[in-house]
């Protein structure tokens, strides 16, 4: 099962994500993840990604390509993946294609999840993070117990600096004009499945489930 999720900010990627692996156990490849991943520890790959992610800018493909390439040729990946944040551009999937047939991977199925501007705009902003452990919350969609902290570890929740309106905006901006294509390039090649992602979670995933085993 090799699969790729698309779809706006604040879409519902990475929820859908881990109810996946959760469910197929295959590895969720997030590009997002490991940028921050280097950024938290000062890489020189994460400080030039870092450069982009600060503006709500897409980092430049050929760092993006190196990086997730590398990553599907992990040995979790045998049995399959979920890329998520990648590919973002035609370009990038183009050369994904490439690599892919070079070593006889070929995708199964590309989800992508269409939710309205306006409905992102909420979710992005009011959505907050666990700095140590990693979960996510949102203030009113899937707030935390106590107000402000981490359900799991106990820490302080933070929101991400590209979660504020301004980047925000900028980001979806960003992906209206660049990553949208990606639609139309896996529309043509016959293997995408459009699904709401403005259901409540359990329907989005039973359609998503449903697209992964068609």
């Amino acid at each position: 099962m090799r699969t790729i999720l698309l779809g706006p900010p604040g879409a519902g990627k990475g929820t859908q994500a881990a109810k996946i692996v959760e469910k197929y156990n295959i590895p969720h490849i997030s590009t997002g993840d490991i940028f921050r991943e280097n950024i938290s520890k000062g890489t020189a790959l994460g400080k030039k990604a870092k450069e982009y992610m600060d503006k709500g800018e897409l980092v430049p493909d050929d760092l993006v390509i190196e990086i997730a390439t590398d990553r599907l040729l992990a040995d979790d990946c045998k049995k399959g993946f979920i890329l998520d944040g990648f590919p973002r551009t035609v370009h990038q999937a183009e050369k994904l294609d490439e690599f892919l047939k070079q070593h006889d991977m070929p995708l199964t199925v590309v989800i992508n999840l269409e939710v309205e501007d306006k409905v992102l705009m909420e979710r992005i902003t009011g959505r907050r993070v666990c700095p140590k452990c990693g979960a996510s919350y949102h203030v009113t969609g899937m707030p935390p117990k106590k107000e402000g902290i981490c359900d799991v570890c106990g820490s302080e929740l933070v929101q991400r600096k590209d979660d504020n309106v301004e980047t925000a905006t900028n980001r979806i901006s960003v992906y209206n004009k660049q990553t949208k294509p990606l639609i139309d390039y896996y529309e043509k090649a016959g293997i995408i499945a459009n699904i709401d992602g403005s259901t409540p979670l359990p329907v989005t995933f039973k359609n998503v489930s449903a697209a992964l085993e068609a």
